[in-house]
């Protein structure tokens, strides 16, 4: 038997590739109770720091891509224990075969590594979610969203880095010398993404808008619903989804209808030249009562113009800054209610011709 495990079979014992198999097999099989007991240490660290985190949500979140981690790192270490086979050290173009196999372990273990550092991300910014969800002021909740996003992007770059420096062997200073002469020339080319990267941060810190803001821009009125690294998704009135660049919404004009403090109705009549003075200034007050109600902050009525076939009339009301269907239902009780006092006054509208139909003009 030992003679058997003593044999040398492609530069190695067969022992060792029975020890080798032996630790691999046991890592995948239990790899789920491993990452789950090294996810409770981490948690206890983490729990230090953030008192309100919930266990399980961390370990779920953590525990598969720490085993996969965990698993690919103890194969590759124990696979490094053993010799290559010369036999199967052949050339392809510049490369051996011994060499390939090793990069592609070091490009599993790297790009499991940075997996499993997203994962942690994901879940530092699922908390600070939670605690900003706590406040009023909802800037923090995209400031949250914003970098958890521009960290990931920055995770992926040094991750692509490291493949570079040790799975094909290149020298990343000297790339990184020779990319910023590339990159000078790229910056050219993408100098609209870069301008909406820079636009993203004036958002965030300028805060001209945020989350959930009902804004106009550019004709297109709708409700931020997210703030990306380059573009500003909003959810318009006909519920369609439309992506504006950040720069645009930048060096646009932007109006945030979600900041003004009241909301303005406007009436306009055109009494027939028929009706008296007294008609007129009864029509007025009575008006101005209807306009006394409720959400009516502040309100003006008078006469606007006398023209040569109408006595024109102007109300202007300013509301609480409601919310749109509940401003059309105020507009709605104030239009019928004059409606109804133009019955009550036996008055008529100007019309345009003898045949035309009375007309009256609401905006």
């Amino acid at each position: 038997m030992n003679d058997f495990l003593n044999r040398i079979f492609w530069d190695n014992p067969i022992s060792s590739y029975f020890i080798i198999a032996g630790v691999i097999i046991f890592v995948w099989l239990l790899k789920r109770f491993i990452s789950h007991f090294l996810a409770g240490l981490l948690y206890s660290v983490v729990h230090k720091i953030w008192k309100d985190v919930d266990r399980r949500s961390f370990i779920n979140l953590v525990v598969k891509p720490l085993g996969f981690f965990l698993a690919v790192l103890v194969s590759v270490v124990a696979l490094y224990k053993l010799n290559f086979p010369e036999e199967l050290n052949a050339d392809i173009y510049k490369y051996t075969v011994k060499e390939i196999v090793q990069s592609v372990g070091n490009v599993i273990l790297i790009v499991s590594f940075t997996a499993l550092l997203i994962r942690l991300i994901d879940f530092i910014a699922l908390i600070l979610e939670k605690r900003a969800n706590l406040t009023a002021d909802q800037s923090d909740n995209q400031l949250i969203v914003f970098f958890k996003d521009f960290f990931k992007v920055i995770l992926v770059i040094i991750g692509i880095m490291l493949v570079l420096r040790y799975a094909f062997g290149l020298n990343i200073s000297g790339l990184l010398t020779g990319l910023s002469i590339v990159g000078a020339a790229i910056a050219l080319a993408l100098r609209e993404s870069l301008e909406n990267l820079i636009a993203s941060f004036i958002i965030f810190f300028d805060k001209p808008f945020i989350m959930g803001d009902l804004v106009k821009v550019q004709q297109i009125t709708g409700t931020v619903e997210k703030i990306g690294l380059r573009s500003t998704r909003i959810r318009t009135e006909q519920k369609t989804f439309v992506t504006v660049p950040n720069k645009q919404m930048v060096d646009s004009i932007l109006d945030n209808l979600s900041l003004r403090t009241q909301r303005k109705g406007e009436l306009r009549l055109q009494i027939e030249q028929s009706a008296s003075s007294k008609q007129l200034e009864q029509m007025i007050e009575s008006i101005k009562v209807i306009l006394q109600q409720e959400h009516v902050i502040s309100s003006t009525v008078y006469m606007n113009d006398i023209t040569l076939h109408s006595f024109d009339i102007t109300a202007e009301y300013f509301t609480q800054p409601v919310a749109v269907d509940e401003f059309n239902a105020i507009k709605q009780r104030i239009n019928i209610a004059v409606v109804k006092l133009i019955e009550d006054n036996h008055l008529e509208l100007a019309t345009i011709s003898g045949d035309a139909k009375p007309a009256r003009k609401q905006v």
